[in-house]
């Protein structure tokens, strides 16, 4: 901050003691804190990918681990995803009061499937889930499709069956 003439002893004396409270914080945050701060180019950590549940052998526990906390990392970001656009929808919803129903069709929709896709991939699972009940939950769904068709779709055609 540049220092201004004082134009009385009043004000000289409280920049004096401006000086004195400011002067050993600022010379801390330039010659010890800046120096030792790491820059990020991003504003948030990243991670490194690890390899999935699908890609660990049966007796790695190190790969389940990571693979455990890529999962959980990942769940969380799918689950603010979703609070993001449910925030939008709301404030969407309020903003345009009257016409809200057409004019928020588009972020309702967009909510709408991200909901469906976090259902498809976390729910059910309970409280106490991990990796690798997600994954069964896959390979379970993935069975069952090719079984009976897509998930929602009612059974497939029941075949002609002739005696």
């Amino acid at each position: 901050m540049p220092e201004v003439e004082a134009r009385n002893v009043v004000e000289r004396f409280f920049n004096s003691v401006r000086r004195m409270l400011e002067g050993p914080v600022v010379w801390v945050r330039e010659s010890i804190v800046e120096p030792n701060q790491q820059h990020y180019p991003w504003y948030h950590q990243k991670f490194r990918r690890v390899p999935t549940i699908d890609e660990c052998y049966v007796d790695d526990p190190v790969c389940y681990y990571e693979a455990n906390c890529q999962y959980k990392r990942d769940r969380q970001v799918d689950t603010e995803i979703l609070t993001i656009l449910r925030t939008r929808f709301e404030e969407c919803h309020m903003y345009e009061a009257p016409d809200h129903f057409e004019r928020c069709k588009e972020i309702k929709r967009q909510y709408d499937e991200a909901t469906a896709n976090w259902f498809t991939k976390y729910g059910d699972l309970g409280a106490y889930h991990n990796v690798r009940s997600a994954y069964m939950k896959q390979k379970h769904r993935m069975l069952w499709e090719r079984r009976h068709g897509p998930v929602g779709e009612g059974l497939k055609a029941e075949e002609n069956i002739e005696a």
